[in-house]
């Protein structure tokens, strides 16, 4: 039996222990500073390729960004929840600078030539910015909502703790 041993590879040698003063993983990225470090980074792309983008697909970008700033600013009342974060770095490090670089990828005598849809590149390009910024006004009005909630049930807590009560005599 020893020579089908042959034929096998011979066994890996074992992994080298984890050497205890090398830094851990990346931070997961759902810290507030780190959004902001994001938002600025994808600011600056958007500012950078601002000549190469259609005006008012320049603004609307713009416009994304700093509503979800407003969102990332509404954890210094409250953390943001997990929904929020997933939804914020979704958009911070996938969707909308997909949809950019998709846009600069193209050649540019075809920005003004309509596609088997009837749009324009340039005008696909505006609808899905459009899209990406009803997202991110629909996550600020849930998060300044949830704020709303939390102070009403703030109020309702303070009538209740500190009003008379009917069985004081």
């Amino acid at each position: 039996m020893t020579w089908f041993r042959k034929l096998l590879p011979p066994p890996a040698a074992p992994a080298p222990a984890p050497d205890p003063s090398a830094p851990g993983p990346p931070a997961d990225g759902d810290d507030p500073a780190t959004l902001r470090s994001n938002l600025a980074q994808l600011n600056r792309f958007i500012n950078q390729n601002s000549g190469r983008l259609p005006g008012e697909s320049v603004v609307t970008a713009r416009r994304v960004t700093d509503v979800l700033r407003e969102v990332v600013d509404t954890s210094e009342i409250r953390p943001l929840d997990i929904y929020a974060v997933i939804s914020i770095q979704g958009i911070l490090q996938d969707y909308l600078p997909t949809t950019l670089r998709s846009f600069l990828a193209l050649d540019q005598a075809q920005l003004t030539v309509p596609r088997p849809s009837g749009r324009t590149p340039v005008q696909s390009l505006q609808e899905q910015l459009d899209a990406l910024l009803d997202a991110a006004t629909s996550l600020l009005i849930a998060a300044q909502a949830q704020d709303a909630d939390a102070l009403l049930s703030q109020g309702s807590f303070l009538r209740t703790k500190f009003s008379g009560s009917d069985l004081d005599l």
